[in-house]
């Protein structure tokens, strides 16, 4: 198994104090939760791994150690002697607590060769805001790394195969004696593989993978939104000699809407109106993602900015249920071009009026008087 690093797990940097550290685990914690992910055997793995990187990271020793030697500071030594007892003790606290297999601390018992798995991928997409409200099924076209069929990912030439590395025999690494710690690294003669392709195979040239271009189906849910990453598991770059496939992250970017915005599940429509209508009253129709017509009834006296709001005629909430709410903001317009007789008409209103009408105007002039005098 590839050994990651531990920092890179918690996605945090080499000199973070406690503070972060416990912040970033609490995060992906909870984002990897099994409770929160269920049936999703990768979320497991990154909550055990995330774990695993927190239980070291959190304790000054054995940050201490892992900083200095890395995994091969929990990793259990082989043969006799004082200084390997000494070291193969302190790895076995390690194994009582997490089991034998914490951070590969039972590879001395004999391990298979490391199994790459290949790289994840990023692909950018952007859909149309009622493709986000319904949903679609898209067909993405993707340059990638897939399983060489001529030697079926083995990277041997068809009719051999892999032959055991002499160096570490299989084990993927060599250990070599520093003081008083037994520190393991990567095998220099086949890389950590455990195998060596001594007749590599002529299509792939033993990398047991090839560049093409494939086209796959990905189903877009309803809901999702701008910054949405979903996941496609195994869609990624193939991993070296049979190694696991990568995974596919494919990011949404929502196109700019012509009349809604959107925050989280609510829909935004800015509606103008005429002074007459905010101040008499009347009716809007607005049209909903949903395909129905929502009818907004403008009571008199509309102020500028003022929202009214149908619920559930917003957008879907991703991976559960309901809609979110609709919401029209009206701004009141006021005429640029009038007639002759429409200004005549105004005057005569002005005429007529004794400040009531529009309480908040003569409460701010009423103001003005008391602080310059009258």
């Amino acid at each position: 198994m590839t050994e990651v690093d531990y920092y890179e797990v918690l996605q945090v940097d080499r000199g973070a104090d406690g503070a972060t550290l416990k912040s970033a685990y609490r995060k992906l914690a909870m984002q990897y939760h099994p409770d929160r992910n269920p049936g999703d055997a990768d979320c497991e793995a990154k909550f055990k791994s995330i774990n695993e990187a927190y239980e070291c990271l959190k304790d000054p020793q054995k940050r201490a150690a892992y900083d200095r030697f890395g995994h091969a500071a929990f990793q259990n030594g082989a043969g006799g002697g004082h200084q390997q007892d000494g070291f193969s003790a302190f790895s076995d606290i390690f194994e009582n607590i997490f089991g034998e297999d914490f951070m590969g601390a039972g590879r001395g018992r004999g391990r298979s060769r490391d199994v790459r798995r290949g790289a994840d991928l990023r692909y950018d997409y952007e859909i149309t805001l009622e493709e986000a409200f319904n949903g679609k099924e898209a067909e993405l076209t993707l340059d990638v790394s897939t399983i060489c069929e001529v030697c079926e990912g083995s990277g041997a030439k068809p009719g051999t195969s892999a032959q055991t590395c002499p160096t570490c025999h299989g084990h993927g690494k060599v250990r070599a004696q520093q003081g008083l710690f037994l520190v393991e690294q990567t095998c220099p003669t086949c890389h950590g593989m455990g195998q060596i392709i001594t007749d590599p195979c002529e299509h792939c040239h033993g990398e047991g993978r090839v560049d093409t271009t494939k086209t796959i189906e990905v189903k877009i849910p309803p809901g999702v939104d701008d910054g949405t990453r979903i996941r496609v598991s195994g869609e990624g770059e193939a991993g070296a000699r049979g190694g696991p496939a990568g995974d596919l992250y494919i990011f949404i970017h929502l196109e700019r809407h012509e009349l809604f915005q959107r925050e989280g599940t609510t829909l935004f429509a800015r509606c103008p109106i005429s002074f007459t209508t905010a101040t008499l009253g009347g009716s809007i129709d607005v049209p909903g993602l949903d395909g129905e017509v929502h009818t907004f009834q403008i009571p008199a006296g509309m102020q500028s900015g003022k929202q009214l709001r149908k619920r559930g005629a917003g957008m879907p909430v991703l991976q559960g249920r309901g809609f979110g709410d609709l919401v029209a903001q009206f701004d009141v317009e006021t005429p640029t071009k009038l007639s002759a007789k429409q200004k005549e008409l105004l005057r005569e209103f002005r005429e007529t009026e004794t400040g009531e009408e529009c309480p908040q105007s003569a409460g701010f002039f009423d103001k003005l008087k008391t602080m310059f005098g009258e």
